[in-house]
């Protein structure tokens, strides 16, 4: 069986561009993907908490699971080595795209397992520092950052009613406007 494995991590991304490159690499290689696992997760989720798990389980000898990109994955190198080894031990194959990578049994394989799996973590992170960077330099600048619908739904429903949230943001205003004019005077 050959399985097309596509994930991205927020709802907002699209799907369409990773099935796109892993149709046209399919169809160079002169075979079709039989099934599709799609799904909108963080690669951080716990690997249990994917589809992708289920997948790894249903794999048998002589599968193969292509991905666009080793960190579609996930982006933890002893994540992705635990995928590779247990699809080592399965006989199933792991493809990347971008990489142009197939996962086998020779040593090559297996070192390039590990650089893309360093490549992908050290990638992770730098997404999460600059994230977190861009997040206190809007909050020096004074600005509030936003929480999700959901959390706002989640801080309602938690507080009692709108009204007590509403009193609340209000106090949250009147004291970043107080803590504002005091920096200003010092």
């Amino acid at each position: 069986m050959i399985y097309g494995y596509i994930r991205v991590s927020t709802a907002h991304q699209n799907t369409e561009n990773q099935r796109f490159e892993l149709c046209k690499f399919a169809e160079n290689q002169g075979f079709s993907i039989e099934k599709w696992i799609t799904e909108k997760i963080s690669s951080t989720k716990e690997l249990k908490e994917r589809k992708f798990s289920h997948l790894l389980k249903k794999a048998r000898k002589g599968d193969i699971i292509i991905a666009t990109e080793i960190s579609r994955l996930g982006r933890n190198l002893l994540e992705i080595m635990d995928i590779l080894h247990f699809c080592l031990k399965r006989g199933c194959q792991i493809w990347t795209v971008k990489e142009d990578y197939k996962l086998g049994l020779d040593i090559q394989s297996k070192v390039l397992a590990v650089a893309f799996g360093l490549v992908a973590e050290f990638e992770r992170s730098l997404i999460s520092a600059r994230t977190k960077e861009a997040l206190a330099r809007v909050k020096a600048g004074g600005k509030k950052i936003r929480a999700s619908q959901h959390s706002k739904e989640d801080s309602r429903t938690k507080s009692g009613n709108r009204k007590t949230a509403k009193i609340r943001h209000e106090r949250e205003k009147d004291f970043k406007k107080n803590r504002s004019q005091q920096c200003k005077l010092v």
